[in-house]
């Protein structure tokens, strides 16, 4: 996630591409905390998300607006996989500022990219499961980042307001190809489910490769913040004013949008018994793949927050950026720690665990899970048990510039 790219440093090489009209480009180099910040917190909020997969009962449904306390605890976390592919672009334009060439940058996008999607099918594909059986893979947001770093790593040979074509293009418009079916392409049927719909590519549910986050929206947001890494790199005031100016302008256009209901989402949003339950089918959108409504939902917020956080600083804020510095570490061992503890949970409650190690979150039992006080509970302890270890890892990369831990 930016989870992998997590390089907040950068001067501008030249041959660079120029700044945006408005850009002060300026000569210092320090960390840019709003952007760890903003990572961190969103991580520790994937947490919540990954601990009601493990331990929420097995009737749950993250989806219902008739319940608003687990309903808003799912939609807190949309904003995590939006945000980490957009920060890795933002991420990449900084990595490549700091006196890389567009090659020495392309090339390091393709090898971490491709690293990124053997991860996802072997270390945190176990992490899932604690299974060595070879049945189904699952494609997910780190194969998603990996991949779209591949596209990036050739789009970033193209001008920059091409890649900002590319970018609107495909967020803008992939809602457009919402009709259009695997089957329409016979044998090639694999190859749309890949980029645009969920769904098994390969296999069945006994032995296959399900496709959970289709590519191409996602590599539209990866490459939207590239567009605006240079932002990044301007004045204080000037990037404050134009991630607001953008920010608004992305919430409005949400609103208008969606209160249409004519266009960017699949499912429309319907009048409710209540007036709470009528504004959660309002923000209730789809993310499988993101459409179009659910990617300014995100991205918009996430604009004024960059800006807000420009001027946050404190204790709770350097423990929350902590988690940002270090984003690929935190990734893979809160995994495998909420699974552990999952795995703990069903022996000591149930008696039996064995459904924790056949697959990706199979059928729970119906005596297992906790409520939603007890889910968040977890979480809190998952979070604390991982700030010392993430601590130490941080301590580990500012110490150390080996080019292997780039890869970490």
């Amino acid at each position: 996630m930016t989870v992998l790219l997590d390089d907040a440093h950068a001067a501008r090489p030249a041959g660079a591409h120029a700044l945006p009209t408005g850009f002060v480009a300026t000569t210092a180099r320090p960390r840019l905390d709003s952007i760890d910040l903003l990572r961190g917190l969103i991580m520790v909020v994937m947490a919540l998300d990954h601990t009601r997969d493990f331990f929420g009962a097995s009737g749950m449904n993250p989806r219902d607006v008739t319940d608003p306390a687990l309903f808003m605890t799912r939609w807190v976390t949309h904003f995590c996989a939006p945000l980490f592919i957009f920060l890795s672009g933002i991420s990449a334009w900084l990595y490549g500022a700091r006196g890389r060439t567009a090659g020495e940058l392309s090339r390091f996008l393709l090898s971490r990219g491709l690293w990124l999607m053997l991860i996802e099918l072997t270390v945190v594909r176990f992490g899932w499961t604690f299974s060595f059986v070879i049945d189904v893979f699952v494609i997910q947001v780190i194969f998603a980042i990996g991949a779209s770093m591949v596209v990036l790593a050739g789009l970033i040979h193209l001008p920059r307001w091409m890649i900002a074509a590319v970018a609107l293009t495909m967020i803008a418009g992939h809602n457009l190809l919402d009709g259009v079916r695997p089957e329409q392409f016979g044998p090639l049927r694999w190859l749309w489910s890949v980029l645009h719909q969920r769904g098994f590519a390969l296999g069945s549910s006994d032995e296959g490769v399900f496709v959970l986050y289709p590519l191409v929206p996602w590599v539209g947001v990866m490459a939207a913040g590239y567009v605006l890494g240079p932002l990044f790199k301007s004045d204080a005031d000037v990037r404050r004013h134009w991630l607001v100016g953008l920010g608004v302008s992305v919430i409005l256009g949400f609103v208008l949008i969606r209160a249409t209901n004519l266009y960017g989402d699949p499912a429309p949003w319907t009048r409710q018994e209540s007036m709470l339950a009528t504004v959660l089918s309002f923000i209730n959108c789809e993310k499988y793949p993101p459409s179009l409504l659910y990617l300014m939902m995100t991205l918009g917020p996430a604009l004024l927050l960059l800006a807000a956080f420009e001027r946050v600083r404190g204790r709770f804020a350097d423990v929350i950026a902590t988690f940002g510095r270090v984003p690929f570490f935190y990734y893979v061992v809160h995994l495998y720690l909420i699974h552990a503890l999952a795995l703990f949970v069903a022996w000591w409650s149930t008696g039996d665990m064995g459904w924790l190690l056949s697959g990706h979150l199979p059928n729970k039992p119906d005596s297992y899970g906790y409520s939603l006080a007890g889910i968040y509970a977890v979480w809190l302890l998952v979070v604390v048990a991982l700030y010392p270890a993430c601590r130490w890892f941080a301590g580990v990369k500012q110490r150390n510039r080996a080019w292997w831990l780039s890869y970490l």
